[in-house]
């Protein structure tokens, strides 16, 4: 039987997360795209811990984004990340995509990440 999207999704991002882990020196920041909204967080596997996180859905950016489309908000959120990463003295992170395809918002926040000073 063939999978539905959304098992296909799950099914890839099991193989990322094989791949990749994130540490103190360089954690690393997974995306979650819904339909409205996209969320970022940037993540300490050892000690499992969240050191950052900025979403489209807070009430803090609510103002920012309202009447952007899609793609813009998604670039606000990766420059106010790349922003509250800086604060935390966070320079460099591994990309997780987390089972999304590298392609419009998705792409999107990773670029502006980039921008604001986050090397990954």
């Amino acid at each position: 039987m063939a999978k539905t999207r959304q098992e296909a999704r799950v099914s890839r991002k099991k193989a990322i997360r094989k791949k990749m882990r994130g540490t103190a020196e360089r954690p690393r920041l997974t995306v979650f795209r819904s339909l409205r909204h996209i969320s970022v967080q940037v993540v300490n596997d050892i000690e499992n811990r969240v050191i950052a996180t900025a979403t489209t859905n807070s009430k803090a950016s609510a103002a920012e984004v309202e009447g952007l489309n899609k793609t813009d908000a998604a670039k606000k959120v990766g420059a106010k990340i790349a922003a509250l990463c800086k604060e935390k003295g966070v320079e460099a992170v591994v990309f997780d995509r987390n089972g999304f395809k590298y392609h419009g918002r998705v792409r999107a926040l990773a670029e502006a990440a980039r921008e604001g000073g986050l090397s990954f």
